[in-house]
């Protein structure tokens, strides 16, 4: 009997790709990342940036912002892709959330 995975994963990415493009930050060129709540954790992980991505992330929040002040979205071969889209800032974040629960864990004691 075949194992019904792969077709349950080409699901789960079919709807992925579906909900990702349905969210509308891509249309205006911006990242998952990029649409963070920022927290103290996440403001400290984007501290700790190198200065390239942090200046690339710059650069598509302010397109962002401009475009949503003119309503306006980017052409389409602009958009940000779901294959593109790479979580730049989950390896700061969650070295961040470590150092926290190890600072919070000493201060306990």
């Amino acid at each position: 009997m075949a194992s019904k995975a792969p077709a349950t994963g080409r699901l789960l990415l079919g709807v992925r790709k579906w909900y990702y493009n349905a969210a509308g930050f891509n249309k205006l060129g911006l990242m998952r990342d990029d649409t963070i709540h920022e927290n103290a954790d996440v403001k400290e992980a984007i501290r700790r940036l190198p200065e390239p991505v942090y200046n690339d992330r710059m650069f598509r929040i302010k397109r962002a912002l401009d475009l949503s002040l003119k309503q306006q979205i980017l052409p389409k071969t602009q958009w940000t892709k779901f294959e593109e889209d790479v979580s730049y800032l989950e390896p700061y974040l969650k070295e961040v959330v470590r150092e926290r629960t190890e600072r919070e864990e000493w201060q306990k004691k």
